[in-house]
């Protein structure tokens, strides 16, 4: 595999722990990260071959006026119920994980260590083999329930009793501990963060 030439690191998190930073940190220090968030909004743009596959199966009331998909009226739709959740998985997740193993073949020739942000990192585990992509090691951000809560509560502006179901929705950050090769603890502020990760660094070099 192309991507053994480097080192290939899953970064995974849950809701609310703050594995954007953490991603956004690595990036300012020059590493190079593949989002996987963000290639899955690239595929779904009006007229890419996803888009067209998305709009037959849930029709037009999910886009704007433009054409372009609302993402949070399609998200409330799949978070409420599971089988619309796996159709448009099973839609998007092929487009995602070919774009990712391209950009992992191309960025390794230039960089020693790439991150792979993911943040169902870990539910999709079984469909790295598939797409030829094998990882070195996996970062979990970790951080508290109680922070959990609290931070999706004020990033969102939603109830408690949302946040809540948006947390129990993925799997629990304990049982994501088991997979992990590295935690990141980030039950604190931006400074303890900061010094998790250098040191973190420090140690993988």
């Amino acid at each position: 595999m192309i991507q053994n030439d480097c080192t290939l690191i899953g970064l995974t998190g849950g809701i609310g722990t703050g594995k954007s930073t953490v991603s956004d940190m690595l990036k300012e220090k020059g590493y190079k990260v593949i989002d996987a968030d963000k290639i899955s909004r690239e595929v779904v743009e009006t007229e890419k071959p996803a888009y067209k596959k998305i709009v037959e199966v849930f029709g037009t009331i999910i886009l704007f006026e433009d054409g372009s998909i609302d993402r949070k009226k399609l998200g409330k739709l799949i978070f409420a119920n599971e089988d619309f959740r796996n159709r448009l998985n099973d839609i998007v997740h092929p487009y995602v994980w070919e774009s990712i193993k391209n950009e992992i073949t191309r960025d390794c020739i230039n960089n020693h260590i790439i991150f792979l942000d993911i943040a169902l990192l870990i539910e999709e585990i079984d469909k790295l083999g598939k797409y030829d992509i094998e990882l070195n090691e996996i970062w979990l951000v970790y951080a508290s329930y109680e922070v959990q809560l609290s931070r999706l509560m004020k990033r969102d502006g939603i109830s408690k009793e949302y946040a809540i179901d948006k947390i129990n929705s993925q799997m629990e950050l304990e049982d994501k501990k088991r997979y992990a090769d590295r935690i990141i603890d980030n039950s604190g502020d931006l400074d303890s963060l900061k010094k998790n990760i250098d040191s973190l660094l420090e140690e993988f070099a």
